[in-house]
């Protein structure tokens, strides 16, 4: 892999924080929606929907005023992309309204792990024992978080795990279309096939939503379209392998707006879970960080990889 410019590792680190402190926001939205709290709950399927809707509006509006060049010739590689994603957050958005929002998203959050063992074989990437180290902390923080034993519904925690299976090789496929097309392209494409498929699927479970399911599906959507936007500029700079794992900050996050919006403060189990995460995101910031100052390759240059 080419050498990544200072610059280049701190903006991708802050892209993904951003990232994540949006991607918390719509899940707690989605939980919302999914349940009685905004009037009778919808299907995953329809939140689903309303996610993709609302950012295709989103992202129209902006590439209306930008107007980019569209290449034709990488729709499968969007596809394929859109598939895995819209497959995930449904998996996502059902295992929220089925079990506790943590549990849900501690085990989604296995998808960086995916996504860093994925990177090696089909992205060419080589991940150093400090990536390997800081992943493994943060996933630490996430299974003590998912708090082993306790009364997780079963049929939320597979779809979960089903979710990160999905996100996790639907990172493989962002990484391969920031080398083909530009931030903007890639929301259009991903935000317009999704809204297609998502409206073909809504039609079986449709449900007139109450005014404020729709300003709910409205700001899930918007939310969504600002966290893509973050990941794909964040992905566009540095290693799948080093900025996934930032992702884990979304645990964090949550926990923080549980406490803001509902004053629910985290246990001692809790605390023990985000400051692992914290750890890990540190760890992986610190030692790219030197590596920078330094001016060396985080790794040897892995075959088949392109100079950014």
């Amino acid at each position: 892999m080419s050498e990544t410019r200072p610059a280049d590792t701190r903006a991708a680190a802050a892209f993904m924080v951003a990232a994540s402190a949006f991607i918390a926001g719509t899940t707690l939205l989605a939980k919302a929606l999914g349940t009685d709290a905004l009037g009778p709950p919808l299907t995953p399927v329809q939140v689903a929907w309303g996610r993709f809707a609302f950012a295709a509006l989103g992202v129209l509006a902006v590439a209306a005023f930008l107007r980019p060049q569209v290449r034709w010739a990488h729709w499968p590689w969007h596809a394929g992309r859109v598939v895995l994603g819209a497959t995930g957050v449904t998996f996502m958005f059902a295992a929220a309204a089925l079990m506790p929002l943590a549990e849900a998203t501690a085990i989604s959050f296995l998808n960086p792990v995916v996504a860093m063992l994925l990177a090696i074989p089909i992205l060419g990437e080589r991940v150093g024992p400090w990536r390997w180290l800081a992943a493994a902390t943060a996933l630490a923080g996430a299974l003590i978080l998912l708090r082993p034993g306790g009364e997780a519904i079963q049929i939320g925690a597979a779809f979960a795990l089903g979710a990160a299976l999905a996100l996790g090789a639907e990172v493989m496929f962002i990484k391969r279309l920031t080398r083909m097309d530009g931030p903007l392209v890639i929301l259009m494409w991903s935000n317009g096939i999704g809204v297609v498929l998502a409206s073909l699927a809504v039609l079986i479970v449709w449900q007139a939503p109450t005014p404020a399911q729709w300003a709910g599906l409205a700001a899930l959507g918007l939310t969504m379209a600002a966290a893509q936007g973050c990941f794909v500029q964040s992905m566009r700079r540095a290693d799948a392998s080093y900025v996934t794992p930032f992702t884990y900050l979304t645990l964090v996050f949550a926990g923080l707006y549980d406490a803001a919006l509902f004053g629910v403060l985290p246990d001692a189990v809790g605390w023990t879970g985000a400051a692992l995460i914290l750890a890990g995101a540190a760890l992986l910031a610190w030692r790219e960080g030197r590596i920078s100052a330094t001016g060396s390759s985080p790794h040897p240059p892995a075959a088949g990889s392109s100079a950014r």
